[in-house]
């Protein structure tokens, strides 16, 4: 057996069931063997669509998902979607082919691109450590969250395992994740009396939040004390229907969720960075809140701004120890039970903190940004991309997945459709690409094939990623993809525009992607006003047996509120 057999073998026995990628020579036999094993190989069109595929595949299943690519250009023409993986700390695992020999015109130093944007770099070295070296690469994926390059040098591809070792690629044992990480009980305890104290607490939930058993912690806990309910852009829907949700902190946050926010005494954030863009460059935090982060990493804590507090440990197990050590501190004392009773009486009404009428009638009447006001500036040529968005809410179904592209239009569709669960937006942004939009909602409808599968795209994205339409028609993906159409990169018209700046080279004639799409087998329609959208009602109703493409001519009078943040983070 040669060693790209045993490698694919036992990759597929440590739990790599889903590849995406592009076959070329070198990882020709790699990607056979971990086919003929088990795993599902899923061809995309280019290296960039499959490295976001398999990144939006993990981060959907919670699963680690495999790319196969390769030597030399395949692995750089995945770079940009491996460097998003890596910044969102996605399980992946990287199978690059690889040329050793400098003279060779496929030769790039390979683990220094890993390097270069902060992915793990491993190799396979020889017959006799192959199917070892591959099942650490995995292990590190899963038990480190992180990203990592395997190379796989095709002179060592090509040799044969000995038979003793054979057999090994069937024995593969990997964690299926994670393992909770036990917060210290000092820092728990310290956690306890921060909350006892807290008047007006709001919890910021993010990715190491995205599980029901860290929801349902972090809801009794907010019971307990009076909290708000929050989440960054990664974990939106974590606390959909809940009526103290408010749904998105950060740039995306209504203005109503950013009042409360920044009139909070106490910020938690659970397994969220608490990052510019969580907090708007620190403006979300009052003078006078405490600060804390519990996360199980701990080079997380206060790696973007100070905090008063920060507890290493589980989401989930950190909640809970956190319930269990406040009602151990309820119980009153022999000869103190009236005098406890009074104060717990007080502490009681207390716990109201944020929970009062007022506000739970404010929260269900405007922190969604579709009940805030808005002056439509629809014309008959084009459509108000928040009625655009508003009107899609009401007619997609409740059952949805949202992949959703960069740019002046992206806050539009992450807000004003909503999304089920923490499992309904995905949400590739961590490296500000355009163009990872399309291939982000094929990887996450494959991950979730129990719900629409929804792609939202700016016109500039759209024809970055066009290739991947094919991709969309050929898995026979029921998808519709939104392409919010204002013929330009409107972050950069709307940020240097209103200094006087020259445009040509932001804008571009108007683009027919709608004839785009049906060349790749879509249905499409081309939207200017509301009544047009009747056509997307028609495909619902309909078989779907073709993706539909939805090319919204949206009015361009207006930068999204959130491109200050966003050029100030650069």
């Amino acid at each position: 057996m040669k060693v790209a057999e045993a490698v694919g073998r036992s990759l597929y026995a440590a739990g790599v069931g889903q590849v995406f990628g592009v076959v070329g020579s070198g990882n020709f036999h790699l990607t056979n063997a971990m086919v003929a094993a088990g795993s599902r190989f899923v061809a995309a069109r280019h290296e960039g669509g499959a490295a976001t595929m398999a990144d939006a595949y993990a981060r959907m299943s919670g699963t680690v998902a495999a790319l196969s690519v390769h030597q030399g250009p395949g692995l750089t023409n995945a770079m940009t979607g491996i460097a998003e993986a890596t910044k969102s700390r996605t399980p992946l695992l990287v199978l690059a082919a690889e040329v050793t020999e400098p003279r060779s015109n496929f030769y790039v130093d390979q683990e220094a691109l890993a390097r270069s944007v902060g992915a793990v770099s491993a190799r396979v070295t020889s017959a006799e450590d192959a199917v070892t070296e591959a099942l650490d690469a995995v292990r590190r994926a899963v038990c480190e969250r992180r990203t990592v390059l395997l190379n796989l040098p095709l002179g060592v591809q090509a040799l044969d395992v000995p038979d003793a070792l054979a057999g090994e690629s069937a024995l593969a044992v990997v964690p299926p994740e994670r393992a909770p990480v036990e917060p210290e009980f000092a820092d728990v305890e310290a956690l306890a009396r921060v909350l006892e104290k807290s008047r007006r607490p709001v919890f910021v939930a993010g990715r190491g939040a995205r599980s029901p058993g860290a929801r349902d912690a972090l809801v009794a806990l907010a019971e307990r004390h009076g909290a708000l309910l929050a989440t960054s852009a990664v974990a939106r829907g974590l606390f959909h229907g809940d009526p103290w949700s408010l749904d998105v902190s950060g740039g995306f946050a209504s203005p109503l969720a950013a009042e409360l926010i920044q009139e909070a005494d106490l910020i938690v954030g659970w397994g969220c960075a608490l990052n510019m863009w969580t907090m708007r460059h620190g403006r979300l935090i009052g003078p006078d809140s405490t600060v804390v982060q519990v996360d199980d990493d701990t080079s997380a804590l206060g790696a973007h701004r100070e905090v008063h507090l920060g507890v290493t440990g589980d989401v989930e197990l950190t909640a809970r120890r956190a319930l269990e050590t406040h009602v151990a501190n309820r119980q009153p004392q022999q000869g103190e039970q009236a005098q406890q009773g009074h104060r717990a009486q007080q502490r009681q009404q207390a716990r109201q903190g944020f929970r009062t009428a007022d506000i739970g009638a404010a929260i269900a009447a405007r922190v969604r940004w579709r009940d805030v006001p808005y002056e439509d500036t629809s014309t008959r040529e084009r459509i108000d991309p928040r009625t655009l968005s508003v009107a899609l809410d009401d007619i997609l179904p409740a059952e949805r997945v949202i992949g959703v592209d960069s740019g002046n239009f992206m806050g539009y569709p992450s807000m004003y459709l909503s999304v089920p669960d923490e499992n309904g937006l995905c949400f590739t942004q961590a490296f500000q690409s355009i163009g990872l939009g399309l291939a982000t909602a094929i990887g996450a409808a494959l991950a979730r094939p129990d719900r629409l599968p929804v792609a939202a795209l700016g016109d500039g994205g759209a024809m970055m990623g066009a290739a991947e339409f094919d991709t969309v028609r050929r898995l026979g993906l029921p998808m519709v993809v939104v392409v919010y159409n204002d013929d330009a990169y409107g972050a950069e018209v709307h940020h240097f525009g209103p200094d006087g700046h020259p445009l040509e080279t932001v804008e571009f004639p108007p683009t027919d992607i709608a004839a785009v799409a049906r060349g790749y087998g879509f249905e499409a329609v081309t939207v200017h006003t509301r009544a047009d959208l009747k056509a997307v009602e028609d495909w619902l109703a309909g078989p779907r047996s073709a993706p539909l493409l939805v090319d919204a001519k949206v009015v361009a009078d207006r930068g999204a509120w959130w491109l200050e943040e966003a050029f100030r983070g650069h």
